[in-house]
């Protein structure tokens, strides 16, 4: 019990260090940030490359809402479509050898076309902007979610599904009682992986016709050279994808509460 003890105690202790440790991190590097900004001109970069925080300030208080409020609704409402086509894909692929033989080749080759890629064509082939970012944002987390559910499925282990289908369950059963709960952690953080991917490519999508998100906020900040805007709506993406990870670490730890 001594050992186990012990090292619960060094968890914790790891667990409220890690979060000090983190802070003075940031706090190092905005000071960093706040000297290089005051004596820009002493290191040959321009004042405007390098906005002090007050300016930055700034340029936070005067976002739109809305703006973010768009697309974080793009990216979690392609998210949900994207899992959900994986999931009947994949489901297809594990229950036909020749489903997943002709399709998986297919899914490979979509993984390794390019995100500029996908916004050419979509701009080329689409006319809505919804749809093109839309388009864009399944064509790359998609695949992601097939291959990480489709490998989860054949990972379950073969005792396990002959003890099931020794009951004779039905399709649904078989899934709902052995498959889901198996795949779920990995499920999880499959949705972890790909929301940080999609924060990213949303940004990017949004740069070609969009008139409003923050893709599009950050195109406009380009064009006015304000660094200022850049940088706060950058952190504004970062705090709203740490804030999406947390609801998806909350979902976590009460669907896997059975979890030592």
């Amino acid at each position: 019990m001594l050992p186990d003890s012990a090292g619960a105690g060094n968890g914790v202790q790891r667990g409220r260090r890690f979060p000090r440790e983190a802070i003075v991190s940031l706090l190092v590097l905005a000071a960093l940030w706040e000297l290089a900004s005051r004596n820009a001109a002493i290191i040959g970069i321009p004042p405007i490359a390098l906005p002090g925080f007050a300016r930055i300030a700034q340029s936070l208080a005067g976002l739109t809402v809305i703006d973010v409020a768009v697309t974080v609704a793009r990216v979690v409402g392609a998210l949900v479509l994207s899992f959900l086509l994986a999931v009947a894909c994949a489901v297809a692929m594990y229950r036909s050898v020749a489903v997943e033989r002709y399709g998986y080749p297919l899914v490979r080759l979509l993984m390794a076309v390019p995100v500029i890629s996908w916004i050419l064509f979509a701009v080329l082939w689409f006319r809505q902007v919804e749809f093109r970012i839309g388009f864009v944002l399944v064509a790359v987390c998609g695949p992601l979610f097939l291959v990480d559910m489709l490998a989860s499925m054949k990972g379950v282990s073969k005792e396990l599904r002959d003890m099931m289908r020794s009951f004779r369950p039905t399709a649904a059963q078989f899934f709902g009682k052995l498959m889901l709960p198996a795949i779920l952690p990995s499920v999880l953080t499959s949705w972890k992986i790909n929301l940080s991917l999609a924060i990213r490519v949303v940004t990017i999508a949004e740069l070609v016709g969009a008139v409003t998100g923050i893709g599009h906020q950050l195109s406009v900040a380009q064009e006015l050279f304000s660094v200022a805007d850049v940088f706060a709506w950058t952190l504004i993406l970062v705090a709203v994808l740490f804030l999406l990870e947390a609801v998806l670490n909350r979902i976590e730890a009460h669907v896997l509460r059975w979890r030592p």
